[in-house]
């Protein structure tokens, strides 16, 4: 059984006709999708305390409603006091209905709890049509209860597409609902 979510219903009901409008794209092929979003959490402080990977994990599916991995480092550092295989961070990576899910949550409830919201960058694309965003506490995700928060994390949230340039993944994000600051 499938889920009707709402970003995915406004992506088949108005941002196709309206991308295939603009860009006057020939085959339905051509349309741009999102393909996945990879949530990742950088945890530096697991090398000391194994508690702040695991308030990290359970964080993180809390917020995604899905399992993390967890990430080790691939070589020993001296200065970092980082050796080989340590955990350094967990990720997850969201596709389908999911994805959907998280992104309908993150647009329309999640950026709005943020103070002084003046809406996302416009110049996080990296050049290849896929959408880069940064958070800087996880407690603006209603999932997450703020008596239980051990420490403050950031997280980094990439938005995968299939678009070409990043004018037509500004589009399509746009026209999903993403609030984008306004040009200056």
């Amino acid at each position: 059984m499938t889920v009707p979510v709402r970003v995915l219903e406004k992506y088949k009901t108005e941002v196709v006709p309206a991308m295939q409008a603009q860009f006057s794209y020939k085959n339905p092929m051509m349309m741009p999708k999102i393909v996945k979003v990879v949530i990742n959490i950088g945890v530096g402080d697991a090398k000391t305390d194994s508690k702040f990977i695991d308030a990290a994990v359970s964080e993180l599916a809390t917020i995604s409603g899905q399992k993390p991995m967890i990430k080790k480092s691939k070589k020993s550092i001296a200065n970092f006091k980082l050796r080989e295989g340590t955990p350094v961070g967990c990720c997850v990576t969201l596709r389908g209905t999911r994805m959907w899910e998280f992104l309908d949550r993150l647009m329309n409830l999640t950026l709005a709890r943020i103070k002084d919201f003046q809406g996302v960058s416009r110049t996080s694309f990296d050049g290849r049509g896929n959408y880069n965003l940064g958070l800087k506490e996880q407690l603006i995700f209603p999932e997450i209860n703020y008596d239980k928060v051990i420490k403050l994390r950031g997280m980094n949230i990439t938005i995968v597409t299939t678009a070409g340039t990043d004018e037509e993944a500004f589009v399509m994000l746009e026209k999903l609902g993403m609030p984008f600051a306004h040009a200056e």
